[in-house]
């Protein structure tokens, strides 16, 4: 499905499919996270984005950052990323560069992104017949808007749960998490749900399944694990296209 209508609604997250998220805050800041705008689930026209204020890459996998370019050339936004990707990005042509790493706090207007640790890999294929070059470390970022102007929430790239997520939790306080419940390149359901309580979040917005039938969890599977292990977690469902409030 493709749009000429400006997507994001203010105060909310949106999903364009697979891992690829659209925040808008409440002050209108706009934020583009893990940009795959030809995803299956929902084709994204460019022009749809609208303006820009940052785009962050949690790492360089295809299906998190083949439209980093595209939209960087378009939109003018800096790409926030890992120094690796940074060097990545720069041999395509991308030259407005944000890079920092874990445990990194950046500004984007008003709001404070903080790149935080993820338990993955971060290869970036250069093309057919080329192995894959390093890609620094995958990373997640936890996004806070000042005091009464939004929740925190957290970006999980793709991961499986780890133990620091606890650490995520107690240091930043994010109110929501948007996660990955595939089960085959990531954490499945029941991981997800334990990271859900290290976490200590109110709210899960699952992502990153469904796109391929190899990503097969499911949001259900994922509310059964979390009543299995007694957890109060609200798990919201949205579909690609859909958006969910951050108003406080």
């Amino acid at each position: 499905m493709s749009t000429s209508t400006t997507l994001g609604q203010t105060g909310s997250l949106t999903w364009l499919g697979h891992a690829s998220v659209l925040y808008v805050s409440e002050a209108g800041t706009r934020v583009l996270f893990d940009p795959w705008l030809e995803n299956p689930k929902l084709t994204t026209a460019v022009d749809a984005l609208g303006s820009l204020d940052a785009i962050a890459v949690t790492h360089g996998h295809f299906d998190h950052m083949a439209s980093v370019g595209v939209v960087a050339q378009a939109t003018g936004a800096p790409v926030i990323c890992v120094p690796e990707m940074a060097a990545y990005f720069a041999t395509q042509g991308v030259a407005n560069l944000s890079e920092m790493n874990k445990g990194g706090t950046t500004q984007v207007k008003e709001l404070a992104i903080t790149m935080v640790s993820a338990d993955h890999s971060c290869g970036v294929g250069v093309g057919e017949g080329f192995a894959n070059v390093y890609g620094g470390n995958p990373v997640g970022f936890v996004v806070t808007p000042p005091a009464g102007q939004g929740r925190a929430f957290y970006v999980s790239g793709d991961t499986n749960v780890f133990g620091d997520m606890a650490l995520i939790g107690e240091l930043y306080a994010p109110e929501i998490a948007l996660i990955p419940i595939d089960g085959h390149y990531n954490m499945g359901p029941r991981e997800a749900a334990h990271a859900l309580k290290l976490l200590g979040v109110a709210r899960v917005a699952p992502i990153h399944y469904g796109t391929f039938p190899l990503l097969a969890g499911t949001p259900d599977q994922l509310r059964d694990a979390l009543n299995a292990s007694g957890a109060n977690v609200d798990v919201v469902a949205f579909q690609p296209g859909e958006s969910v409030s951050l108003a406080k």
